[in-house]
């Protein structure tokens, strides 16, 4: 890491304490100090758009998900974090997009074969769904996840009937 980025990182790491104890309304008051205070920090942008996804806030987590990339460009994590939001929000050809520019960067990035394999999927592309899922499986993701998908792949060959909701 560079001077700048130990700097940037350090100044996020309480509003991230506060993430990973489950407390998104706290993360989101520090994290807004934070940028309000640094807004060059890309990592004070990057965790309040978590701090914001978590509360199911997408539209402001976007926004800043689209700051940490404007401040740099090649952050894959907030990349990857837009897409998701994006699909979350419906705007599926927004989120292929940032899908497929992550794995321009990194071919194998499980992130984004898994948003591309989600948004495929939603959108009723199964032959990509399949072929992103597969190879998202491929790279040995948590159990949780795995099963998941696991369960997606198992409708797509038409192993498995989909539940039904009410």
């Amino acid at each position: 890491m560079t001077d700048s980025h130990e700097v940037h990182w350090s100044a996020v790491e309480e509003g991230v304490e506060l993430l990973a104890e489950g407390r998104p309304e706290e993360a989101v008051v520090e994290l807004t100090r934070v940028a309000t205070e640094t807004p060059e920090n890309e990592y004070a942008h990057f965790y309040l758009g978590t701090a914001y996804f978590e509360r199911e806030d997408y539209e402001r987590a976007l926004a800043c998900y689209v700051q940490a990339l404007t401040l740099v460009p090649t952050y894959i994590g907030a990349r990857v974090a837009a897409g998701q939001t994006l699909r979350l929000l419906g705007r599926h050809e927004q989120a292929l997009r940032m899908g497929r520019a992550v794995l321009k960067q990194n071919d194998s990035d499980p992130d984004a074969l898994h948003l591309c394999g989600m948004v495929c999927f939603q959108r009723g592309e199964y032959a990509a769904a399949q072929a992103y899922l597969q190879r998202f499986l491929e790279t040995g993701p948590e159990l949780e996840v795995a099963l998941e998908v696991e369960g997606m792949m198992q409708l797509l060959r038409g192993e498995a009937e989909p539940l039904e909701t009410e």
